[in-house]
């Protein structure tokens, strides 16, 4: 069982907030932004919970993905307990308001197909490694460093893994194919928006409402800081989206091209199996 290995692989891995040095924190290089950062850094990892949720829900035959969900749940909170520790050492003014946190809590929809849920998850993980591991280069308290590339080294092994259980699903179920470059296309095509966030898609607009931090806005610092590493990521979510499907996937206009072949080749193997004498 794919889980019960990585479970031995991530204990080597693992650290707890017990290991984050907090009386090492410098108050006097704390900016507003760090704070915007690690409030909006909250709000991403606490929808967590709705994915586990989610996962569990389309996962009822398979306990394998489902207890690795459960082991990727927990490292999510303690990015979320993470962040929100920091803020708490740094001024009583400075916490999480937890109404804004249950907000969170509905389960996210079931995707088109579990490969879909599956390959937007990959897609998350390596947007979150990868700005988590460039605004850590350009912080410079040395505690919020530490936590944003503590998560970015997990977000990577996330990415691998969900790449992992995305590749076996396609193995099971070849039809599902197409709907994870459906899911690539709707994440990535958008010239406005060049790499969108999952969490930003489906419940941006809900936490906008009041006027506090999204996971938007550690994105939107990340663009003011080091805006040039944009096409970098969608880079490697193209070359991971590329490796997991078998197509060369560059452009939109590759996707769309592999979308269309994907389909045939799913139509043509379904009429053959009709056609097939009993």
């Amino acid at each position: 069982m794919h889980s019960f290995e990585l479970y031995h692989n991530y204990e080597k891995h693992e650290w707890t907030l017990k290991d984050i040095p907090w009386d090492q924190i410098d108050r006097d290089v704390v900016k507003p932004e760090y704070i915007k950062l690690a409030r909006s850094a909250v709000m991403g990892e606490c929808n967590s919970v709705a994915a586990l949720h989610g996962f569990l829900n389309e996962s009822s035959d398979d306990y394998d993905f489902a207890a690795y969900a459960s082991i990727w749940g927990y490292q999510e909170i303690k990015h979320h307990y993470a962040f929100r520790t920091w803020l708490s050492h740094i001024s009583e003014d400075t916490g999480v308001d937890d109404t804004r946190v249950e907000a969170t809590r509905e389960a996210y929809p079931p995707g088109i197909t579990v490969a879909s849920t599956l390959a937007t998850n990959i897609i998350s993980e390596l947007t979150v490694c990868h700005v988590y591991s460039r605004l850590a280069l350009h912080v410079n308290e040395p505690v919020l460093k530490k936590i944003l590339s503590l998560a970015s080294q997990d977000e990577s092994r996330h990415a691998r893994e969900f790449t992992y259980y995305a590749r076996r699903r396609i193995e099971r179920y070849p039809a599902e194919l197409p709907s994870v470059l459906e899911t690539l296309y709707v994440y990535v095509s958008d010239p406005e928006h060049p790499v969108k966030h999952p969490v930003s898609v489906f419940k941006g607009q809900m936490l906008e409402k009041d006027g506090g931090e999204t996971i938007d806005d550690s994105f939107t610092y990340f663009m003011q800081v080091d805006g040039s590493n944009l096409e970098r990521l969608r880079t490697i979510i193209m070359n991971r989206f590329s490796q997991l499907t078998g197509y060369k996937l560059e452009r939109p206009a590759q996707i769309r091209r592999a979308l269309i072949d994907a389909a045939d080749r799913i139509d043509s193997s379904r009429a053959s199996a009709l056609s097939a004498p009993n």
